[in-house]
């Protein structure tokens, strides 16, 4: 791929259009890279955060496995933006960000990917700029069938 399809700007309309098909024009999706790891004691404090504010009971968050939602008011209930994890990797008990969406009606409000970020990380006393990060290893080289001395 060359560099001009990988920058910031090109991959901003990319997801501009993507948005737009989706019927989501106005809303900020980003991947997180690399993802932000969230250690297990800190990844603890969170989740029992983000239970004691749930939508369902008064609260701003409605988080599953895969989805943290953040809401604007538990009685008006639009959508402020997500975070998508995956938990249990790389390790048992850590969770790993890997996307961050910003709603039309988020980034209407100031809503950015990085405050939404930092506002489910500030439970486990992290933020997106010092959360740490999942380690990119370079691919495996491919096998090769060859040639062998027996």
């Amino acid at each position: 791929m060359d560099t001009e399809a990988r920058s910031p700007d090109a991959m901003a309309m990319l997801e501009a259009l993507v948005s737009e098909a989706l019927g989501e024009e106005g809303s900020v999706s980003e991947v997180i890279r690399p993802s932000a790891i969230i250690p297990e004691e800190a990844a603890r404090s969170i989740l029992v955060e983000l239970s004691v504010r749930d939508l369902r009971t008064g609260g701003v968050w409605l988080a599953d496995p895969t989805t943290w939602q953040r809401f604007d008011d538990p009685t008006e209930r639009n959508l402020i933006g997500s975070l998508q994890v995956a938990y249990g990797t790389p390790t048992k008990y850590e969770i790993t960000v890997f996307r961050c969406t910003v709603t039309k009606f988020g980034t209407e409000r100031g809503w950015t990917v990085e405050l939404l970020c930092d506002d489910a990380l500030q439970y486990g006393d992290l933020n997106l700029a010092n959360c740490p990060r999942a380690t990119l290893a370079p691919p495996p080289k491919p096998f090769r069938f060859g040639h062998q001395a027996v």
